[in-house]
C-alpha cells in the first residue's frame, strides 16, 4: 500500500489540517479505514487518534483509492468539531468488540 498526500490545508480556527490523499493498493483489497488512519498518521508523524477519515473510496476498475481526512491538534478538539457519525466510523474495530464483551458479561450477571 502506497499513500500520497495530494493536498494539505491548514485551518487554524478549527485547529486541524484537511488532507486529501491517494492510495495505490495494488491487487489487494481496499484497505480498511483503520489501516488508512495509521498510514496517514505515519506520513504526517502524528498519533492515529488525531486522524479522522471523512471520505474514502476506490475508483471503479482501478487499484487507486482517494479520500479526505482531518488531522486535529487534540482529541478533545476532534470530538468537539467532528460529527458523531464520523467519530463512530473512525473507531477502531477492537473497541466495539470490547463493548460487546462487556454487554454479554452484564447480561450473564443479571
Amino acid at each position: 500500500m502506497e499513500i500520497k498526500v495530494v493536498s494539505k490545508k491548514e485551518n487554524p480556527l478549527l485547529k486541524r489540517k484537511a488532507i486529501s490523499f491517494q492510495i495505490e493498493h495494488g491487487k489487494t483489497k481496499t484497505p480498511s479505514r483503520t489501516e488508512v488512519r495509521k498510514a496517514v498518521a505515519k506520513i504526517l508523524k502524528t498519533d492515529m487518534e488525531l486522524v479522522y477519515v471523512k471520505k474514502f473510496e476506490t475508483k471503479t476498475g482501478t487499484s487507486t483509492a482517494v479520500g479526505i481526512a482531518n488531522v486535529y491538534d487534540s482529541v478533545e478538539q476532534a470530538k468537539f468539531v467532528e460529527p458523531e457519525y464520523i467519530i463512530k466510523r473512525n473507531v477502531s474495530l477492537e473497541k466495539p468488540e470490547e463493548n460487546t464483551a462487556e454487554k454479554e458479561e452484564n447480561k450473564e450477571a443479571k
